[in-house]
């Protein structure tokens, strides 16, 4: 493969992916000297170590939740950020909460600041919805499930946000009370919320 054609190829996949990682490239042939080359180019943008994306792409206002994706692949974008994503939350969150797996590994020099919360298997399974931001595929708890978690994660996320979002969550009719109440058995929180859903009666 020649260079013009590495750099086409790098091209090509930058604009795939929106946010590549440097495996990505060389998966497909595209030598670390090629990239850094596009990077002094000014043709990809390096956020932070080992990520790559297209110089002047148009991303959404998203971005940063298909970024957190590509960065904590075995995490799912959830609590504030899926809250802030399906509309039900005042709150503007400054790094992306994922919940993820007890022990998998979390980056160390994320392109976005993350906030991860750790979670059990059938907790981390589900509630999943796949939602397509800039090219890339990023899982994200629905909102029944969000509300649920962050009943769960109270003390992180405080209980008046929890409130505020079943309260919207029912409003706005994007969860259902039989879906909300699916979650927190699977949550463990059916006891805790139970007084809140009554009042919302």
């Amino acid at each position: 493969m020649t260079v013009s054609t590495q750099r086409s190829a790098a091209i090509a996949l930058a604009r795939r992916k929106t946010v590549a990682r440097a495996r990505d490239f060389d998966a497909v042939g595209v030598p670390r000297t090629v990239l850094m080359r596009l990077v002094d180019d000014g043709v990809l943008l390096r956020p932070s170590r080992g990520f790559y994306q297209l110089a002047g792409a148009d991303v959404s206002a998203t971005h940063s939740l298909a970024e957190a994706s590509a960065a904590a692949p075995k995490g799912v974008v959830a609590l504030l950020s899926a809250l802030q994503f399906h509309g039900l939350t005042t709150q503007l969150p400054h790094e992306v909460w994922m919940l993820m797996p007890s022990k998998a590994w979390v980056p160390t020099s994320p392109p976005v600041r993350l906030r991860i919360l750790r979670a059990g298997e059938e907790a981390l399974k589900a509630g999943i919805q796949r939602h397509s931001i800039d090219g890339a595929s990023v899982p994200i708890t629905s909102p029944a499930k969000t509300i649920a978690d962050c009943f769960k994660y109270r003390s992180r996320v405080g209980l008046d946000v929890a409130i505020e979002a079943l309260r919207d969550g029912l409003k706005q009719r994007k969860a259902t009370r039989a879906d909300i109440q699916r979650y927190a058995r699977i949550c463990r929180v059916q006891n805790v919320m139970r007084p809140h859903l009554e009042t919302l009666s």
